[in-house]
């Protein structure tokens, strides 16, 4: 059993064994006693310190490990032995040999305050780069200037993120440089140099001025009022950073769990709630989407806490590889199955049924009465958009859609028919026409009823195609119809036009199909019309625009766009004689504009232009 020792070493608490610390203690004294009369040992000693520091702590795999004879050997052998050295002036004067063994350093990125001109970024960056610090310093003129003033917010962003190189370690860091005991004197020793250099050529006027500008620049001073407020700012994103994570995180993984449990257990229903072309599990497709997005908002999150915390431990290399391959398959998985679905959806397909609708007897008014079921009441079923998936008496899983849609329109003969047109998508043509094939919806005519499902089924293993059926129903000119609404809701009735009528409003009255196609109410009110006819109208099908606004003081305004052309007529009150008429067709233009006594015509053709104005 060991005894062991608390040690700050570059303030930095180390545990380590007595006899690896009484080995280290005699390395340090002879480093010590070697360079006692060398200028600057107090740095190169603080220096070399710094770096023993930095290899222990790598060495070590958690704080409370002790450093043996081991890991003192190790960091003895980098640093080498201070007899192995000359510590005459001779040795400042040659560069130290490398054994041909050894592989070149790897550089660091700081910023040389020791050269700098701002902050010390161009000269950083041309260490790092094996450039002459002149050249980036020109090249971020030119790109601040061409950039109108944008690359000056790069400079200072990296004056912030990119430390400077304040040590002698991290002055050999930054040139890629090996850091031991020979490197280090060299350096402190050639700053020594400099500033010998600098002592004989002084402008002793110009020391003055920095003496009483009390050692700092116009820059420094700057820097830090800079730095002051940017890390407030960086603190502040952070903490925003590691809630926006975190919360995510949560949220995923709560949501995953949820509808992986489903699955797992077998809830009915749940595989048809996901449109999923690939049949994966849908436990699978949770995972992926938490993989998907909660790894990114991980890192976001492992960010705020480096911001946060300065010295915060670093997650590792097979972390974060392995991370970084789990997103990817993730993301791959997921895209895969996107382009699947998108294409199980990509054609439209139809299925036309037309019948001629038979009673027996002859009828004076036809009701038209939209049936609805119970199974819409059937309770933990799963709804997207119009479907549903449920069961049906039977038990038997159907999927349940009330994307139904009526329409009357007048038949050319008469007979009345019906026209039942279903719709589905799929991932082919003749894929989307199976599927709207197998669309199930019924109708039934009774006495004087006709009886109209306002609902569909289909089978679940179709799960949701966008099913819809579109029924019209052809009526004789003359027929008097009435409608009645189904106990579940009021489907919209298109007639006048292609027009939507609201179902609930029609049915409390009846109707009378017209000689134009159109619905004419029998049983409303004077006012009732009044009101409808005060609304007007607006078209848009496949014959072009029909507008018809009117209004209370007798304003109207009408606007016809189609294949003969553009009409607008307009008149502000009840006078015929206040009408303004634009006409433009094949014939040409014909405008035509009145009020009160003034009045302006102009027509466009092929014998050219005729203008006539008449007023006071």
């Amino acid at each position: 059993m060991n005894k062991t020792v608390n040690i700050n070493l570059a303030n930095i608490l180390f545990h380590i064994d007595e006899e690896a610390y009484n080995k280290m203690r005699r390395y340090l004294e002879s480093i010590k006693r070697s360079f006692a009369n060398t200028p600057g040992s107090d740095e190169i000693l603080s220096d070399i310190e710094a770096r023993i520091a930095e290899l222990f702590h790598e060495k070590l795999e958690n704080e409370r490990q002790v450093i043996s004879n081991k890991e003192v050997d190790e960091v003895i052998a980098i640093m080498g032995q201070p007899e192995d050295y000359m510590v005459d002036e001779d040795i400042f004067e040659d560069e130290p040999k490398s054994s041909s063994s050894e592989q070149k350093r790897v550089k660091k990125l700081y910023r040389d305050i020791q050269t700098k001109y701002v902050a010390g970024v161009s000269s950083g960056l041309a260490h790092y780069v094996g450039l002459d610090p002149l050249w980036i310093r020109l090249l971020w003129v030119i790109l601040a200037i061409g950039s109108g003033g944008g690359f000056i917010l790069l400079y200072g962003l990296l004056w912030i993120l990119i430390p400077e190189a304040a040590t002698t370690s991290q002055q050999l860091d930054m040139r890629g440089e090996d850091i031991n005991i020979s490197n280090i004197e060299r350096k402190v020793k050639e700053g020594f140099d400099d500033i010998a250099d600098k002592v004989k050529s002084v402008d002793y006027e110009k020391v003055g001025d920095k003496v009483k500008n009390g050692g700092k620049t116009f820059f420094d001073t700057l820097g830090d009022i800079v730095m002051f407020f940017f890390k407030i700012f960086g603190k502040f994103i952070g903490i925003l950073l590691i809630i926006v994570g975190a919360a995510t995180i949560i949220g995923m993984f709560i949501g995953m769990l949820t509808i992986g449990t489903l699955d797992w257990v077998n809830i009915p229903g749940v595989d048809n709630f996901i449109s999923n072309p690939t049949e994966a599990p849908v436990w699978v497709l949770s995972l992926m989407m938490f993989f998907a997005i909660g790894i990114p908002f991980f890192f976001l999150f492992y960010l705020g806490l480096k911001i946060l915390i300065n010295n915060l431990k670093s997650i590792g290399s097979i972390a974060k590889f392995s991370l970084l391959g789990l997103w990817l398959i993730s993301l791959i998985g997921l895209t895969i199955i996107g382009v699947k679905t998108a294409a199980a959806h990509a054609y439209s397909g139809s299925t036309t049924i037309e019948e001629e609708v038979y009673f027996e007897n002859p009828i004076d008014t036809l009701n038209i009465t939209a049936v609805t079921t119970k199974l819409f009441d059937n309770r933990g079923h799963i709804r997207v958009d119009d479907s549903i998936i449920t069961y049906d008496d039977d038990g038997e899983e159907v999927l349940l859609s009330d994307n139904v849609r009526f329409k009357i329109k007048k038949t050319k003969d008469s007979i009345i028919s019906i026209e039942i047109r279903k719709e589905a998508n799929g991932k082919s043509f003749n894929a989307a026409r199976e599927k709207s094939n197998r669309i199930n919806y019924g109708y039934k005519a009774e006495g004087n009823t006709i009886y109209l499902d306002d609902y569909l089924t289909a089978e679940s293993k179709n799960r949701f195609s966008d099913q819809e059926v579109r029924v019209t129903l052809y009526v004789p000119v003359g027929t008097v119809l009435k409608y009645n609404k189904s106990s579940r809701r009021c489907p919209m009735l298109r007639a006048n036009n292609d027009r939507d009528m609201n179902g609930c409003d029609m049915s409390d009255y009846i109707w009378e199909m017209s000689v134009e196609g159109e619905l004419e109410c029998l049983d409303c009110t004077v006012l009732e019309k009044s009101n409808e006819d005060q609304k007007g109208h607006i078209i848009i099908n496949e014959e072009g625009i029909d507008i018809n606004i009117k209004d209370e003081d007798g304003e109207n305004f009408e606007m016809k766009i189609n294949e003969d052309g553009v009409k607008i007529r307009a008149n502000d009150n009840q006078d015929s004689r206040d009408t303004n008429v634009i006409i433009i067709d094949d014939e040409g233009v014909d405008i035509d504009l009145q009020d009160d006594s003034d009045s302006l015509s102009m027509k466009i053709g092929e014998d050219g232009v005729l203008l006539k104005t008449k007023g006071n």
